[in-house]
């Protein structure tokens, strides 16, 4: 696993040992970030379900301006710190061994993008879209990642208005969903 672009291109990352977290494969990390390739720049960026960190360390990489990485396991979240300081970009990262939910509880904090990764069969997607959507900017965007069966809503409820699904798209088995804040479609 490698980092595809940016100030870090060509770094190696390391992934936790085991089958307990399935890291993004690169050609479905490659489309990922050609979806949002021109939102990155300065933006505020939340990888939720963090895992190894790839997807939040890409978006560094490529220009956005910070990122909070969310993880329920303590292993991953050292994963992560030791990928950051790896491809120097500790300084605009914040790594939290906590549960989703339980960050998500915070009142508060906003962000710019989103990447939703959970692990595919744990149900965690809706209810984690859902409390997504409290804490994005007004010029969000939601980008999750479900296998090729997976489901998920048009709409997802938010204010100042709701999250519409703006385009999905196939990679083998894996499925991606791009959410954007109604009036604010590309």
């Amino acid at each position: 696993m490698r980092v595809i672009t940016g100030t870090a291109r060509g770094r190696r990352l390391e992934t936790l040992p085991g089958e307990h977290t399935r890291p993004t494969a690169e050609r479905v990390k490659e489309a990922l970030f050609s979806i949002i390739q021109f939102e990155l720049e300065g933006r505020q960026v939340l990888d939720l379900f963090a895992g190894s960190g790839q997807l939040g360390i890409e978006a560094l990489s490529r220009g956005a301006a910070g990122c909070v990485f969310v993880d329920n396991s303590r292993e991953a979240a050292e994963v992560v710190r030791c990928n950051l300081k790896t491809v120097g970009l500790m300084s605009q990262a914040q790594v939290i061994a906590q549960d989703a939910f339980s960050y998500l509880s915070r009142p508060g904090e906003r962000f710019d993008i989103a990447l939703l990764d959970p692990p595919y069969s744990s149900g965690l997607m809706l209810p984690a879209l859902q409390k997504v959507a409290e804490h994005m900017s007004d010029g969000g965007v939601i980008l999750c990642e479900t296998d090729a069966d997976g489901d998920l809503p048009q709409e997802i409820a938010a204010q100042p208005a709701p999250f519409i699904l703006t385009r999905t798209y196939r990679y083998g088995r894996v499925r991606l969903w791009l959410y954007r804040r109604q009036g604010m479609e590309a």
